[in-house]
């Protein structure tokens, strides 16, 4: 059965936000990563503003995790304060990815089609046809 948690976006504020969390709740990131940290391409460069953004935390709390990361690069136009969530989905298989985001994305906007990663998941990202976005990403490695 897949595990489903909150995923959260920020406008440049997510490390600040982040930290509060984990002062309330206790614990340690399990990640804590950059967007300079991401391997450029020919098609992809990190502008310098967003390079000292968070790209994505990880902070558990009791049997979930709560994520995040800042809004950067092409995704910052379209952050919307109170809409500026997702429901991640962790599936046991590719299979079940697979059948997640095609069963959930019908008749919505696919964003991110799924795909192997450079962090080792399988991922794809869409917002369903009642405007909730989603986050589908099962671990590789």
């Amino acid at each position: 059965m897949a595990i489903v948690n909150t995923y959260l976006n920020f406008n440049g504020n997510c490390e600040e936000a982040f930290n509060f969390y984990k002062s309330v709740f206790g614990g340690e990131f399990i990640y804590i990563g950059r967007f300079g940290e991401m391997p450029e391409s020919d098609e992809y460069k990190v502008p310098e503003s967003d390079k000292n953004k968070i790209m994505h935390v990880s902070l558990p709390i009791g049997n979930s995790i709560l994520m995040g990361s800042d809004t950067g690069c092409d995704w910052a136009a379209s952050f919307v304060q109170g809409n500026n969530f997702s429901v991640s989905v962790t599936p046991e298989s590719k299979d079940e990815a697979d059948a997640l985001f095609q069963g959930l994305s019908s008749g919505g906007k696919v964003t991110v089609p799924m795909n192997q990663t450079f962090w080792g998941a399988y991922f794809g990202m869409f917002t369903d046809k009642f405007g909730i976005n989603w986050m589908v990403n099962f671990e590789t490695r």
